[in-house]
């Protein structure tokens, strides 16, 4: 949890940006074999392992981020803490199903759900970031937020994130907190987004094949 709260000093020691796209690229793997056919399903705490690398981008991101990355981080603990006992994300979908509690505050396939929403928010977020040059990160991450987020929220939380928004690092900020150049910063991002997405659909599509609907 340290890491997370410093994580100014955990960007200036290592490459946040390529530990995320390497930990994606090998996720991504995973969901490919599972398409051509293979059994292989994705171990919990290889999924828990990559997304721990997005939180620190988070705390990269400062207060305008602080509601996600409180979230998103107790979300991969407890569903570290699950790995213990569960193999695979469809066990706990499993769990879940038989007990009807898939969408009960706290179960493990909702923290699934809202750690999966975390991912698809930065995965906009990059793609936002590199739209154009021109575009700050306050727009680009206000974009992400209402496509990715925002539907899923109250009011309250909404009108509180539109204000963190003005508190967000500049473009040169972020890539100086990240240490990357922009040149780095894009071929990164866009590893990330590539092995990100189909990660992504993975998930969603283990929730629609058990008939559970994706409004929550």
């Amino acid at each position: 949890m340290d890491t997370y709260r410093h994580g100014n000093n955990a960007c200036s020691m290592t490459t946040p940006l390529s530990a995320m796209a390497e930990a994606f690229e090998e996720l991504l793997e995973i969901s490919k074999a599972n398409q051509k056919g293979s059994e292989e399903e994705m171990r919990l705490d290889t999924f828990c392992d990559a997304c721990s690398f997005v939180s620190v981008l988070f705390g990269c991101l400062g207060l305008a981020f602080k509601f996600a990355e409180l979230e998103y981080v107790s979300k991969v603990h407890d569903l570290k803490e699950a790995s213990r006992t569960y193999d695979t994300i469809e066990d706990i979908l499993e769990l879940d199903v038989a007990n009807d509690t898939v969408k009960t505050p706290g179960s493990l396939s909702r923290n699934l759900r809202r750690v999966r929403q975390g991912l698809d928010l930065i995965r906009a977020l990059f793609e936002q970031f590199l739209a154009t040059e021109e575009y700050s990160l306050k727009e680009a991450a206000s974009t992400a937020y209402a496509q990715v987020c925002a539907p899923y929220h109250s009011w309250t939380i909404r009108t509180a994130v539109a204000a963190g928004m003005y508190a967000l690092p500049t473009r040169d900020q972020l890539l100086l907190r990240l240490n990357e150049t922009d040149q780095s910063a894009e071929k990164k991002m866009r590893r990330y987004i590539s092995a990100a997405l189909p990660v992504i659909e993975y998930i969603d599509k283990l929730y629609l094949s058990r008939n559970i609907i994706l409004d929550w």
